[in-house]
Order: structure tokens, then C-alpha cells, then sequence
């Protein structure tokens, strides 16, 4: 399909989801990598409680609050 046409069909509100190829689709800075972190006991216990309270998992909970931290730092800057 051209441009022209897919943006013809995108600007009239039509379905265009199945004419792309979404295999490869990636979402930029967004790349999973594990690490591994030692906590104590004390923060873990801390954490699993906050995480039970808000009905997520641990590691949810700790990745918004790394993501909230972050972007404070960064809108600091």
C-alpha cells in the first residue's frame, strides 16, 4: 500500500491495523534488561506490604517508584 493511501485511511478514520506489519514494532528506550538488586529483609517486608495494599506485584511497585524518581530528577535538570 502507498502512503498516500494508508494516510488517506487513516485521516477518514478507517481501520489500519492490519495493513501494518507490527513483527518488528519496538518502542524506543523501552528495551527490557534484567538486573538484580540486594534488598534487606526490612524493605522487602515494606515492599511486599505496600505492593499487597495497592494490589500490585513487587517488582510493579518498585519500577514506578524508580520511574517516579527518575523523572523528578530529570525535570530537575
Amino acid at each position: 500500500m502507498k502512503a498516500k493511501t494508508f494516510d488517506k485511511k487513516f485521516d477518514e478514520n478507517k481501520e489500519i491495523v492490519g495493513d501494518l506489519d507490527l513483527s518488528k514494532a519496538r518502542r524506543p528506550n523501552q528495551e527490557q534488561k534484567r538486573v538484580n538488586v540486594d534488598f534487606p529483609t526490612w524493605m522487602i517486608e515494606s515492599l511486599d506490604k505496600e505492593a499487597k495494599h495497592l494490589g500490585v506485584t513487587r517488582q510493579s511497585i518498585i519500577k514506578v517508584w524508580l520511574a517516579e524518581r527518575l523523572e523528578k530528577i530529570a525535570s530537575n535538570n
